[in-house]
């Protein structure tokens, strides 16, 4: 029997819009989360509709650049010793999910998925009531160097972009740069078919204040674990619980253990990300948010302020931030010459990275009551609102608009 209620565990971009699209099928709808929005990567990310990365990281280009890459030679790749548990099985996966078969399969599924990212944001910012969410279109991506320019231009001329496009940045694309920079790039590409939201926590804010218009309710707390019996009930940390006749787990870092305890496996982990924000800035609101491709590190301008962005850190959801990294961020910026507070907002968040790097969103096999959607890595704000909608066609057993195989999470567990 299709159920009529749910619980949403999770408040990040994901859990919010498909909360919202849940209640606005007719569902009766519980959101359960934290209630701290710093917590996740849906507060302090770059706010980048990537409709461009259509290339699962899980290649055996990523394994062979991986020395290169390492924190401890200047790159954005570090792992958190102290975590060699939860990092050490998933990097196995990780391996065995880069071969060239499995690579393609990945390609081809996030290219379809990522197809619909963009109208799909579009769609749910205007339904929300917040049009102005979803702002400019494109961003850039630029070199300082001759070298890295040609090492990066290749690149991308043999990279997919799948919906997206880009085009060669000429002198008057790059001048606007020396208004904010020491210097403007030596080169760079301009990408269409791409976004950016104005705030991410805003657009949260927004599918927040719009689910809960439409009478969907807001609870602030952890789940401890879920069980499932007559009713889907989720146990909550100091006690108490919840109950719906269904559930859609959506908690990103956090999924993997609610996961376990329903007897699923769900390799997840923390993928985590470092930002550093500053209100005091002089960068032109006309430029793009910006790759800086050979410093591993975007910028982009949000109404609060000035944000940039960088690493990959694998470890505990959990851990305390690593000053070396937000400092890393700040030398960059100052060699740059990109004017910045000496005091900035310091953010680290996990991303939700499953091991080949697909999400994994549908309906578990063993409960058909129990929806999952979550371990969007580096896509979560791009993909949030068409995973939204996939998941309220399965809650209407409608058919979805992609083939949602790829993305079963029981491919983790077979073979």
């Amino acid at each position: 029997m299709q159920p009529k209620s749910y619980l949403v565990i999770g408040g990040g971009l994901v859990g919010a819009a498909s909360a919202l699209r849940l209640q606005a099928a007719g569902f009766v709808v519980t959101l359960i989360d934290p209630g701290d929005p710093r917590r996740a990567a849906s507060f302090g990310n770059i706010g980048h509709i990537a409709a461009e990365q259509v290339s699962p990281l899980a290649s055996r280009e990523s394994l062979r650049t991986f020395p290169g890459r390492l924190f401890g030679l200047g790159g954005p790749l570090d792992f958190r010793w102290r975590d060699a548990g939860l990092w050490g099985p998933w990097a196995m996966r990780f391996i065995a999910a880069s071969s060239p078969a499995c690579h393609a399969r990945g390609q081809a599924a996030l290219t379809a998925i990522l197809a619909q990212a963009l109208p799909a944001w579009r769609r749910l910012a205007e339904f929300s009531g917040a049009p102005d969410v979803v702002g400019r279109d494109g961003h850039a991506v630029v070199w300082m160097s001759e070298r890295a320019t040609g090492k990066g231009m290749r690149g991308w001329e043999r990279a997919p972009t799948g919906s997206a496009a880009f085009r060669p940045m000429g002198a008057d694309d790059l001048a606007p740069y020396a208004a904010v920079m020491t210097r403007a790039p030596v080169a760079g590409i301009r990408f269409s078919g791409t976004a950016q939201v104005s705030e991410p926590q805003a657009a949260r804010d927004a599918l927040m204040a719009a689910f809960s218009a439409r009478g969907g309710e807001v609870v602030h707390a952890r789940v401890a674990h879920l069980s499932s019996g007559d009713r889907v009930i989720a146990h909550l940390e100091g006690g108490g619980s919840r109950e719906a006749e269904g559930a859609l787990i959506a908690a990103g870092a956090w999924a993997g253990r609610l996961m376990r305890g329903l007897g699923v496996e769900a390799p997840v982990i923390g993928e985590r990300g470092y930002s550093v924000q500053s209100a005091d800035h002089d960068w032109d609101e006309a430029l793009p948010p910006t790759v800086f491709e050979e410093h591993s590190m975007v910028v982009s301008r949000f109404t609060s302020g000035l944000r940039a962005s960088s690493f990959v850190e694998f470890g505990s959801p959990d851990a305390p931030g690593d000053p070396r990294k937000w400092r890393a961020l700040e030398r960059r910026l100052a060699r740059l010459g990109i004017r910045f507070s000496p005091e900035p907002d310091r953010w680290v968040g996990p991303r939700p990275t499953l091991p080949d790097y697909l999400p994994a969103v549908g309906r578990l096999e063993r409960d058909p009551r129990i929806l999952y959607a979550f371990g969007h890595q580096h896509l979560g704000l791009t993909m949030s609102a068409i995973t939204a909608e996939l998941t309220a066609s399965l809650a209407l057993g409608v058919k979805p608009v992609i083939d949602l195989t790829p993305f079963r999470i029981e491919r983790f567990s077979r073979g």
